[in-house]
């Protein structure tokens, strides 16, 4: 199944896919492009900027067009809606269920929820109405179609702040977080430091730190490294750049201060980190 919407006046995209063919798999080359992977009939396992990520039936992922999403060609039972800015992104108002909202930018890792039974027969319902929409080609499918992301959206945005790890967190410190990551995701090549993106949201280094107790298990700084490792091994993976010129494209002044921080988090040195992707590729 491929099924595509596009628009050439607003040039916006919709593509609804089980994987089942090739063009599905070549989709996920594209640039620009955000993703839902639905788990939706079987166990579903990916790789996402490098790491192998596990889905359980029902599991839905949320990626960004920054992550990098691989899918076995003999997977079944998954299904994935991909789609650009133009088709579907708010960013200055809705922005809970925006493409800068919680779902792609409230965390430093790929987004996975957790539907209970009753959600899960309600994505379900959705789907079928989705699959049902690409049957009807009038000057309103692509707003019938928009609905129905902002459904799966708003859903799953529902499902986030239910699961947090403290629910009940305010609307106001939710945003905090989210506006947080979204800066992390503009800024993370020249700011490094967690009191740099604590002004820019006028909050106190300590405020911001003692939010992120709360609201995860992860510390404001982990966020932003983890922002920086993705990066780097994305560079690492799928570029020719040298580890030296990754170092100053990632706003480090030495090599060695950024080699020493990705063997830190990564356990290799960049170095290493290459050789071994490129015997895992041969």
């Amino acid at each position: 199944m491929f099924l595509s919407y596009t628009s050439t006046i607003e040039k916006s995209i919709l593509n609804v896919t089980d994987f089942s063919d090739k063009i599905s798999h070549k989709l996920l080359e594209k640039k620009g492009l955000y993703k839902i992977i639905w788990a939706k009939e079987n166990n579903t396992n990916l790789i996402v900027d490098g790491y192998n990520l596990a889905l359980n039936k029902s599991q839905i992922l949320f990626c960004t067009p920054m992550n990098v999403v691989e899918i076995d060609k003999e997977q079944s039972g998954v299904v994935a809606l991909v789609f650009n800015r133009e088709f579907y992104c708010i960013r200055d108002h809705d922005h809970e269920v925006s493409c800068y909202g919680i779902l792609f930018y409230g965390s430093s890792q790929p987004r996975v929820i957790t539907p209970n039974k009753k959600e899960t027969e309600s994505y379900m319902a959705i789907h079928k109405l989705v699959l049902e929409e690409f049957e009807t080609k009038d000057n309103i499918q692509g707003e019938m179609l928009r609905v129905l992301l902002k459904r799966i959206l708003i859903s799953s945005t529902r499902i986030v702040k239910r699961d947090l790890s403290q629910p009940q967190l305010s609307t106001v410190k939710v945003d905090t977080i989210r506006r947080f990551n979204v800066l992390v995701e503009e800024y993370f090549k020249e700011k490094h430091q967690v009191a740099e993106y604590a002004a820019m949201l006028n909050k106190s280094p300590k405020t911001l730190s003692n939010l992120f107790k709360m609201y995860s298990d992860k510390t404001a700084l982990s966020f932003i490294n983890d922002r920086i490792i993705t990066e780097a091994r994305r560079l690492l993976m799928f570029s020719d750049k040298t580890s030296e010129q990754i170092t100053y494209i990632l706003g480090y002044n030495e090599p060695g201060h950024f080699s020493k921080f990705f063997k830190k988090q990564v356990g290799v040195s960049p170095s290493e980190f290459r050789k071994n992707v490129s015997s895992r590729d041969s």
